[in-house]
């Protein structure tokens, strides 16, 4: 691919559509993702070369999908769910507890493998994906006082491994990434400041009734005005965008993300970014360095089977089995990492692609975990 012209963009939609297809075969019951990431492995530097990852232009609109897809991580955080405010208090000690074990663990991956990114390993295995666990949660239909704790446990291990990325990634520019956390953080809290007004005095079901009569999308229209700032002031401060698109949305998710807003936002996020910057992360992964470097996989492995058991800590608290290991799924903070690490030089030839790795392990493990638990709530049923 030498230029990016309209027929660019449609090869790439086509490719993106590979999630849907391999989703849809009812015995594999892969992630959407997974599949745009296997097609961005074929057709990238791996594969065909039929795309070229440094692409201008591409990188471009992979960036504008890589904030979007944070921004919706960061609404679906359940800020406002006030069911959770009880079960926080013993959600942050599991997590806290996780989090010791994934230092330990990250510590002895580290160091078997010489790469000397113990503190990177560790908020890897401590992480969670409320974007993939909770919408899992929800589809199964699981409910009950151990779910809503677990809900907890992974909102707050998504945010602050996502806040945390940036200072463990490269621990020389710590102090700079902290300033920029720090600033993209105030940025947000004046934000939320200003919404909240806004929401209060009914200027913004005014503007909701005005857009939908005119059929304007002025909230949508707002809300990437207001993502576009912040990633530029993500830039402007040396952080990465993805702190912005996050903050944003646990600011949308703290004031009540309006219905139309999330449809929209689906929509264009889901539709065309959020596989383009999948398509766009797989074509940049040189997969075959783990062959070069088959140590690599075995990484991945660890990184895999080192997130099921530092969530496994859980077990200590009377928590679940089953719910543990749906608290070990990950996917916004290792492809945040792959994608730091791609784009800064940061990892060695091969560990990014043995960042998604470990993920993949840990999403089917958490796919298996649900099932499970599905299967035990409808077991413990009272018969009607």
């Amino acid at each position: 691919m030498t230029g990016f012209g309209l027929d660019t963009l449609a090869l790439l939609a086509v490719i993106g559509l590979a999630g849907p297809a391999l989703a849809a075969i009812p015995r594999l019951r892969l992630p959407v993702v997974v599949g745009e990431l296997v097609a961005g492995i074929v057709v990238g530097r791996t594969g065909f070369g039929i795309v070229d990852a440094t692409n201008p232009t591409f990188q471009l609109l992979a960036s504008i999908g890589f904030a979007l897809v944070m921004f919706v991580v960061g609404t679906h955080v359940p800020v406002r769910d006030t069911t959770l405010r009880g079960a926080l208090g013993k959600a942050a000690l599991r997590a806290i507890a996780v989090g010791a074990a994934a230092a330990v663990l990250g510590v002895m991956i580290a160091s078997a493998f010489g790469t000397g990114h113990a503190l990177l390993y560790a908020v890897l295995l401590a992480s969670s994906s409320a974007a993939l666990a909770l919408p899992v949660i929800d589809s199964l239909g699981l409910t009950g006082p151990p779910v809503l704790a677990v809900t907890a446990q992974i909102a707050i291990a998504d945010a602050a491994s996502i806040v945390l990325l940036p200072l463990v990634i490269d621990p020389g520019r710590a102090p700079r990434a902290a300033l920029g956390a720090l600033v993209i953080a105030g940025a947000a809290a004046v934000l939320f400041i200003v919404l909240r007004h806004i929401e209060r005095s009914g200027t913004r079901k005014r503007l909701h009734h005005y857009s939908e009569v005119h059929r304007l999308a002025l909230e949508l229209r707002g809300s990437l005005v207001l993502l576009f700032c912040l990633a530029a002031l993500a830039i402007a401060t040396h952080v990465s965008i993805m702190l912005a698109g996050f903050a944003l949305g646990l600011v949308i998710s703290a004031i009540g993300e309006p219905r139309r807003l999330a449809r929209q936002l689906f929509g264009i996020t889901e539709g065309f970014f959020s596989p383009l910057f999948f398509v766009w992360l797989g074509a940049s992964l040189q997969v075959r360095e783990l062959a070069d470097h088959p140590e690599f996989i075995g990484l991945g492995v660890a990184l895999g089977v080192g997130a099921i058991l530092a969530h496994t800590v859980g077990r200590l608290f009377g928590q679940p089995l089953t719910l543990c290991v749906l608290a070990a799924a990950q996917l916004g903070v290792p492809v945040a990492a792959a994608t730091l690490g791609t784009e800064q030089g940061l990892l060695a030839p091969g560990e990014p692609s043995a960042l998604i790795l470990g993920a993949l392990i840990a999403i089917a493990a958490t796919s298996a975990a649900g099932a499970v638990a599905k299967r035990r709530q409808a077991g413990a049923a009272p018969a009607t």
